[in-house]
């Protein structure tokens, strides 16, 4: 058998309450008010690492970074397929020499096929647009092409 509730009384259920929760809704936010330190007249001191520079001059230099670095191990691999084939008759060396520049030629075709294959455009805008589609041919040693209209 259960024992019969007895309801609690305003008073008696709030000291009950807060025994139980206790300090949960204690503000958790603190703000900050005192004053920041003041920015002073001294030069900004160079960082280690890049120079600053411009986004762009950053792009170039890490894309330059990068081929540099790529070229260090197809270049010495041609050099020891090349020294390996030194040895040989004069047939085989230039098939070895041709081998990698024939490579890097397929390879270029390949990527500019694969270029072509998504064709799929999605343009979303918001309010009115206007598309025009000009044409021009211009032929002859100075020419001049106009789109205006």
């Amino acid at each position: 058998m259960t024992e019969p509730v007895i309801p609690l009384s305003e008073e008696v259920a709030e000291k009950e309450a807060q025994r139980l929760i206790g300090d949960a809704y204690r503000p958790t936010a603190f703000r900050d008010d005192s004053p920041l330190p003041a920015v002073g007249t001294a030069p900004p001191v160079p960082q280690p690492g890049r120079p600053p520079m411009s986004q762009r001059a950053t792009d170039i230099s890490t894309m330059m970074l990068a081929a540099g670095v790529a070229s260090m191990p197809v270049g010495g691999s041609v050099s020891l397929v090349l020294y390996t084939l030194g040895h040989v008759d004069p047939v085989s060396l230039a098939i070895g020499a041709t081998a990698p520049v024939a490579l890097v030629l397929a390879i270029g075709g390949l990527l500019r096929s694969l270029r072509g294959i998504h064709t799929e455009h999605h343009h979303h805008y918001t309010g009115i647009v206007t598309q025009t589609t000009v044409n021009a041919k211009s032929t002859g040693v100075w020419a001049r092409t106009d789109n205006r209209r």
